[in-house]
């Protein structure tokens, strides 16, 4: 059996409306863009949405609305994708790397505490495989020693901990529609948050700093535009909107069958003694990913005995502060993030998206407990 490491759940919906989006005067950023923004806030519950054409882009742009720069610090987890760190240093400030929480990988609220100083202007809260980060913890610390929460929500669109969505605490949320996410477009972001100056700020950032979008400028009579900001060419575009819209309606149908998958993983490998991450009591993750921890010392071997089982498999996360830039441009060595270590020699991610059948999620789990012993 061969099982691809992941399939879209893209039909006839989406492929209408983007044929419709492509009948429109507007390619760019223009009414279905507005229209995908005001959804997807109401789904949220979030005041605000910018549409952006990537999560990258979101967590970027949220930092230069803070006026995030040289000599500021901003704490972010080890065990991430590198997004999360590198964007910190296209601001010109300093990502300072924590560790994680063992049984999660989450970014340990412990941890951010012991690694503030007076130049931490942020904290990038990663919600990691589709599980919140501990906002209501990292929330009191934010008022506590005054900096910003720019939550990293790649992974969690559908999420919810604690009774809290994404971006409900933190200043903003930066979401990813990559090619791989539950809600996708191929490649596309987007940033909500409850903040009017933020909101005005990366609306703004995201088209080159002018004070008029497209949409704006060519609406009935032409509007002239100026420049008030430096700004950056990030916005999302129409036809990427119109993909999304339709896939709105249908989250929670393919998050339930999501759970159902990964609730016949989770029983198999614990009578198994496999180890996995776990969903904290009073959190419902968005099931982006299913990772499994592999003996200590066998995780490459068990990726390729997998794959030549045809299981598509990936590594989502090495620990990101002992990846050749972080290490050299830092000094990091091995043995200063133990637990984020652990996990990245450990970790690899499995099969998880709504069309698997039941027969290719009992083969995967079959074969993954076989190798593991």
């Amino acid at each position: 059996m061969k099982v691809e490491f992941y399939r879209h759940h893209l039909g006839e919906g989406e492929f209408q409306a983007v044929r419709d989006a492509m009948t429109s005067p507007f390619l760019t950023a223009g009414p279905k863009t507005l229209d995908f923004e005001r959804r997807f806030a109401e789904y949220l519950n979030a005041k605000h949405v910018v549409g952006l054409n990537s999560c990258t882009a979101a967590l970027f742009l949220a930092l230069k609305a803070l006026d995030i720069k040289e000599g500021d610090e901003v704490i972010v987890p080890a065990m991430t994708f590198i997004a999360s760190a590198n964007v910190v240093l296209h601001c010109g400030a300093k990502p300072v790397i924590v560790d994680v929480e063992a049984d999660t990988g989450l970014i340990d609220v412990k941890a951010v505490e012991r690694a503030i100083t007076a130049r931490t202007r942020a904290v990038i809260p990663v919600h990691l495989y589709g599980q919140m980060a501990d906002m209501k913890a990292l929330k009191s610390l934010s008022e506590k020693y005054k900096f910003a929460l720019v939550e990293d929500a790649a992974h969690a669109v559908e999420a919810v901990r604690d009774g809290v969505r994404p971006g409900e605490l933190g200043d903003c949320a930066a979401f990813s529609f990559y090619a791989t996410k539950n809600l996708t477009c191929g490649e596309g972001g987007a940033l909500s948050t409850n903040g009017s100056e933020m909101n005005e700020k990366v609306r703004v950032l995201r088209q080159h700093g002018m004070s008029k979008s497209a949409a704006e400028r060519y609406h009935n009579n032409y509007q002239h535009w100026d420049m008030i900001d430096l700004g950056y060419k990030y916005n999302m575009f129409d036809i990427q909107a119109a993909m999304l819209i339709p896939q709105l309606a249908g989250l929670e149908k393919l998050l339930k069958r999501r759970h159902t998958i990964c609730a016949f993983y989770e029983s198999r490998f614990r009578e198994a003694g496999v180890d996995f991450p776990i969903v904290k009591a009073g959190a419902r993750s968005a099931r982006h990913m299913f990772t499994v921890w592999a003996p200590d010392g066998g995780r490459d071997e068990m990726l390729k005995k997998l794959q030549e089982k045809q299981i598509g498999v990936a590594v989502n996360y090495r620990a990101i502060h002992l990846l050749t830039y972080y290490r050299e441009r830092y000094g990091f060595k091995p043995g200063m993030l133990p637990i984020a270590e652990r996990i990245g020699d450990r970790t690899m991610t499995i099969p998880l998206y709504p069309s698997l059948t039941d027969a290719e999620v009992e083969y995967v789990a079959t074969c993954v407990v076989d190798l593991h012993k």
